[in-house]
């Protein structure tokens, strides 16, 4: 199965008063690179996500942001009384030292750094919240998945559209090759014989026939074009494969040779039919090299 490397899948699940969404997305990119985005108390995650994510995807730059809402009593911070004492204590001295009133608000107090602290149960919260999380990646990666899955369906048609192009225009150039050289040894022919009929002298078969030989041998496409046909059939081997494992950089690499062995026929071959045929197949790799950027 061809699959593209943009998707976009997403879940979330209510778990205990705590609403937890995942989200996926990801993009072109040669090899694999992810960005996981975390709550900074559920940063010990992350790293088990990103393997989850290997797993599953060899190609494109991931994102994935991961979240939770906690409606529930276990959400609420813990109050550091001994901290709290202790900065009244100080505020109090410093007042009465200065001939101040003490202003202490409430909303002050609890903002100074350690009066409020997380949770003392965090590790119970972490582990609660992998274990929401986890199916949930599962979920979102399977979707983000089916949309390449789609999108590769969407790119193997364009490309075997490119691929039959293709075909058809080396259908043309092995059909007019032949014929490429006949002309040229008439016109060969009739060129010498004018010319030495003109100096009174009698041409030597012998002599026709080592030219022409000479422009066959230099002309011969049949090997460019018989290894161009082969690199087509390997690319729609590859194209067709069920196993679901990564192409895109095989293609790309059989789609520079493709492209090197047009190049090789347009220089070799100086006729105008065969010469436009190739400028369309090398239009059509180029066509391919652009799509098959997108495959993971």
């Amino acid at each position: 199965m061809v699959r593209s490397m943009t998707g976009y899948g997403d879940a979330s699940a209510q778990v205990g008063g705590v609403h937890y969404f995942v989200e996926v997305r990801s993009l072109n990119n040669k090899y694999f690179k992810a960005t996981i985005r975390l709550a900074e108390s559920l940063q010990g995650l992350e790293a088990e996500m990103e393997s989850r994510l290997r797993d599953r995807l060899h190609r494109g730059t991931v994102t994935l942001t991961a979240r939770c809402t906690d409606s529930s009593s276990d959400a609420a911070h813990e109050i550091n009384e001994a901290a709290l004492a202790r900065y009244i204590q100080q505020a109090k001295q410093v007042c009465a030292a200065n001939g101040l009133t003490p202003d202490l608000g409430v909303a002050q107090l609890l903002s100074l750094p350690g009066v409020l602290q997380p949770s003392s149960n965090q590790e119970d919260i972490l582990a609660s919240a992998r274990r929401a999380f986890m199916p949930l990646l599962d979920e979102a990666v399977a979707k983000l998945i089916d949309m390449r899955a789609r999108e590769g369906k969407g790119l193997v048609e364009e490309l075997e559209h490119h691929l039959g192009l293709i075909d058809e225009r080396l259908a043309e150039v092995r059909e007019r090759a032949p014929s490429v050289i006949a002309e040229y040894e008439a016109r060969l022919k009739a060129r010498i014989l004018a010319l030495f009929a003109e100096a009174g002298q009698k041409v030597e078969p012998v002599d026709l026939v080592r030219e022409v030989a000479t422009y066959a041998e230099r002309t011969d496409v049949a090997e460019e074009l018989q290894r161009l046909s082969a690199h087509v059939v390997q690319f729609r081997d590859l194209l067709s494969r069920a196993d679901g494992k990564p192409i895109g950089r095989t293609l790309d690499f059989l789609a520079q040779e493709m492209l090197r062995e047009a190049n090789t026929i347009a220089s070799k071959s100086p006729d105008a039919g065969i010469s436009k045929a190739t400028v369309e197949v090398k239009g059509a790799i180029d066509r391919i090299k652009e799509q098959i950027q997108n495959l993971e």
